[in-house]
């Protein structure tokens, strides 16, 4: 198993600590007590109260970094991305900055509850993760650690609303994945790398489409390098995962990412590919998303 790919099983098997979990969900319940009568600003006076909570009973909060949350990115007339916590801890050589997003006006509940309790559960696990490998460091004399989340709108049309979250990690060197959502916003449901295609050809026509190019942009230039091909100086790649990360463009293109490492040395960083869509037209449910 690759460093990365062990990394990502350590991640996704972190059990996010009782105790923290615990202490945003009774911010949320306090938080819907005390502003159900303000609905306008009922989702945003739970984002405020749950973050409040996390910097006074876990880490220390600067002034500057609580006024960031007044900002709230308005997205569309219904539909908005608000940032429901943000932590912050600076103490010597060990640093974390996580900010949470959230999702708020859908009609769908549900799924606006799963977004955002996804959402925080990836930061909790974040923070307790950097508590821990923190305690090690200190056991052992001391160190350099780091870790940082924040979140991105890529696509936010009429129909379409993609959030990219990203997760740095600097032990020694530093590593970066990707995670993104891309919603259909008229009909409120998440839209799945499979659920665009009729069947799993798509994994090898897009993954054959990604090579070529990956080939064509070294033979072009001498600093752009890949591991692809017989060369590979580590591990080929040969295919995307059936649930590759991936986003729909304004303009309704395909395009999939790489995590920092996971095809290319790590000064390539995080990698996007933009899939022509002759590409995989036949293999399309439908037009509805790409064209």
């Amino acid at each position: 198993m690759s460093k990365l790919n062990e990394s990502k099983k350590q991640y996704d098997e972190i059990e996010i600590p009782e105790e923290l979990s615990q202490i945003v969900q009774d911010s949320i319940r306090a938080a819907k007590r005390k502003h159900q009568k303000n609905k306008p600003f009922k989702q945003w006076g739970i984002g405020v109260a749950a973050a409040a909570t996390l910097f006074i009973t876990s880490v220390n909060i600067s002034p500057a970094l609580a006024q960031s949350l007044a900002t709230v990115p308005v997205l569309g007339s219904i539909v908005q991305v608000v940032t429901l916590q943000e932590i912050q801890v600076a103490k010597d050589t060990y640093n974390a900055e996580l900010k949470t997003p959230g999702v708020t006006g859908f009609k769908n509940k549900e799924l606006e509850k799963t977004l955002n309790e996804k959402y925080i559960a990836e930061n909790e696990a974040l923070y307790e993760s950097f508590q821990k490998d923190m305690k090690e460091l200190e056991a052992e004399g001391g160190g350099h650690l780091g870790v940082a989340s924040t979140y991105e709108v890529v696509t936010d049309t009429d129909d379409i609303l993609s959030i990219s979250r990203y997760n740095v990690n600097t032990v020694g060197s530093s590593s970066t994945t990707m995670r993104t959502d891309t919603i259909d916003k008229k009909n409120e449901i998440l839209i799945t790398l499979p659920s665009l295609f009729k069947d799993d050809q798509y994994i090898e026509a897009i993954s054959t489409y990604i090579k070529g190019e990956m080939i064509k942009q070294m033979k072009a230039d001498e600093n752009i390098i890949y591991w692809v091909g017989s060369e590979a100086e580590f591990e080929s790649f040969e295919a995307i995962r059936p649930d590759q990360t991936f986003s729909i463009t304004a303009d309704h293109k395909l395009t999939i990412s790489f995590d920092k490492y996971e095809v290319a040395p790590g000064y390539m960083g995080v990698l996007t590919f933009e899939i022509p869509t002759k590409v995989i037209q036949d293999l399309l449910v439908s037009n509805a998303y790409i064209k």
